[in-house]
């Protein structure tokens, strides 16, 4: 039975997708796991980075099942019954890869209409946790990205997941969204006590390699003082600011696998990537 895993923080523009998309596709192709990527976010940038701005419009102009459908599928009646009709789990993922030895990635992507969620959250938290059980035997590791925000969303990655991660940008106000975060997990731990969810770490993501700005060092001085007020453990690996992460994002390629990009900046993933699994117990 898959892992499930939250990627999440309260601030948004931190790298979380862009981490995300690279965490799952290297537990896929260097791990030889069976990895299912889950878009929480009703800006798609998950979506986006798998399928490339092409593939994702022809998705949406199929109708395609999306992370909408989890959450609405009892909203509408259907045309010919005029009752809700209940998701086929398996139409709602999208088969990105998938390797002779077994491995594979896929994705549940998201579209903008998952706002409307929010609008009308009422019952809605345990439609993704039910929707993830009825698939998790088929995968070792379930990503969630999460949207930068407290909502019905926010509650049903907690409802679903093992542990959650905290991506953060050392930049001005990197700690503005934790002091929420920490206390949405601790009254979801309150009001969940028989549910075991896990902070496994904050992930330091863009930190400037050499000639650190003394912005970034304070930053990460601040970020680390309030982990450690919450107990949080912060990953001694760091995802380095590189271009070729961008790169990456436009050629819908991990890092390890874009043009040009150094072998040190592979290198430094790399590690971010076995300490991640080291966490989840799956290395």
């Amino acid at each position: 039975m898959a892992i499930v895993v939250s990627m999440i923080n309260m601030k948004g523009g931190v790298g979380k997708s862009t981490l995300t998309f690279n965490l799952a596709w290297r537990s896929a192709w260097r791990e030889n796991l069976r990895v299912l990527a889950v878009d929480l976010d009703p800006q798609a940038n998950l979506s986006q980075y798998f399928l490339g701005a092409q593939k994702y419009m022809d998705m949406l102009e199929s109708g395609a099942h999306s992370i909408v459908d989890v959450f609405e599928q009892f909203s509408s009646p259907t045309k010919t019954s005029g009752s809700p009709s209940l998701l086929e789990p398996e139409t709602a993922v999208q088969v990105l890869n998938e390797w002779d030895d077994g491995s594979l990635l896929h994705l549940v992507p998201s579209r903008l209409e998952l706002s409307w969620t929010l609008k009308n959250p009422t019952e809605k938290a345990q439609l993704l946790p039910k929707f993830l059980a009825d698939i998790k035997d088929a995968y070792d590791l379930i990503l969630i990205d999460c949207a930068p925000t407290e909502s019905i969303l926010t509650l049903a990655a907690y409802r679903s997941s093992r542990y959650v991660f905290v991506p953060v940008r050392p930049e001005f106000l990197a700690t503005i969204g934790l002091p929420l975060l920490a206390r949405s997990l601790n009254e979801f731990r309150i009001m969940h006590s028989d549910q075991d969810l896990e902070m496994a770490g904050i992930i330091f993501n863009g930190l400037r390699r050499s000639n650190t700005p003394p912005e970034q060092e304070k930053s990460m001085k601040d970020v680390r003082s309030l982990a450690t007020e919450h107990c949080w453990p912060v990953l001694d690996s760091v995802a380095h600011h590189s271009d070729s992460y961008a790169t990456g994002s436009r050629e819908r390629t991990p890092i390890f696998q874009t043009s040009y990009a150094r072998d040190y900046v592979v290198h430094e993933f790399h590690k971010v990537a076995n300490e991640f699994l080291e966490k989840v117990q799956l290395k």
